[in-house]
């Protein structure tokens, strides 16, 4: 046990310069591989949530404002990716080889492929939950690739691609609290969630009864301050609560999900060439076997091997 929450205090510990090269395509599923003879049928791609405002139709079309932009950076240009360095199995660094790993970070690099020929022609810039709309709008990055939640609210602010997961919100508790709702396991109790997350959001709203609710920079800082004995929950989407259960065998997943949900790329609203782009590659990964791919690799051993709940 002390071996594994040292190395999630050092992954929370870990919040490094933020810029990172682009590293080897090795092991990219569904990046440069053509679609199989018998490929299903992608679904149609619809945007999530309650908002009225649609997503673009998918297009393959290179010859947009933006993508043009992207590709005329030159030959060692690449397509800048927010993403996050803290969320094991979907972006975080390999502590053995110092690169980025995980789910979204073989999206990015599929995105990369179709834009720009090339999977390693991606810049990585680490991003916070907070930051992510700020980095979007203010073109520090070309798009947010980073477990972020479709909802209206950021809708007002940034566009969204077509969802790529299905997710929820999820509890993690201590294994010794058998609380079986996430009312129960508040009521009382100390919580946790990430600044300017969806789960701020719902921990804010009243009928929880928590004691009292803190709020961090990345959902791993809550992890380590449940290890710490200073929460004793922490509200994070379903994809990344599982994550945490797998870095700790010391906590569990609440059997509630709750809030339904779709994560989406972010993107600047004015960006609507690259946005219809990358939901024709999000359809692209799907039809390859690149995403059922990526989930197998990341995904299955923390969250099942049947990934159809999770499919958009």
């Amino acid at each position: 046990m002390r071996t594994v929450r040292a190395r999630a205090l050092v992954v929370a510990a870990a919040l490094a310069a933020g810029l990172v090269g682009a590293g080897t395509s090795h092991g990219v599923p569904g990046v440069g591989t053509a679609a199989p003879a018998a490929a299903p049928q992608a679904p149609a791609l619809e945007a999530a949530g309650d908002c009225s405002e649609q997503t673009p139709a998918p297009s393959s079309s290179l010859t947009g404002r933006k993508v043009q932009e992207i590709k005329n950076r030159g030959a060692n240009g690449t397509l800048v990716v927010g993403v996050d360095q803290n969320s094991y199995n979907w972006g975080f660094r390999n502590p053995q080889s110092g690169q980025l790993e995980g789910f979204d970070i073989l999206l990015s690099r599929a995105i990369a492929k179709a834009v720009l020929g090339d999977a390693n022609r991606v810049t990585f810039r680490t991003v916070t939950t907070a930051k992510r709309i700020e980095a979007i709008r203010n073109g520090t990055v070309d798009m947010v690739v980073r477990t972020m939640t479709i909802n209206c609210e950021r809708r007002k602010d940034i566009a969204f691609s077509a969802p790529y997961f299905s997710t929820g919100q999820r509890l993690v508790v201590p294994k010794s609290d058998k609380s079986t709702t996430v009312a129960e396991a508040l009521k009382g109790k100390r919580a946790c969630a990430a600044q300017q997350s969806s789960s701020e959001t719902e921990l804010k709203k009243p009928g929880y009864g928590t004691s009292s609710v803190t709020i961090v920079e990345n959902q791993l800082d809550c992890l380590v301050l449940m290890q710490l004995g200073k929460v004793d929950g922490t509200l994070t989407d379903s994809s990344l609560a599982a994550a945490q259960a797998a870095q700790d065998p010391a906590v569990r997943l609440v059997d509630e999900n709750i809030i339904p949900a779709k994560i989406g790329i972010g993107l600047k609203q004015e960006d609507t060439d690259l946005t219809a782009l990358v939901n024709q590659i999000l359809l692209d990964y799907r039809a390859n076997g690149g995403w059922q791919a990526a989930y197998d690799r990341w995904l299955a051993p923390s969250m099942g091997a049947n990934s159809a709940p999770y499919l958009p």
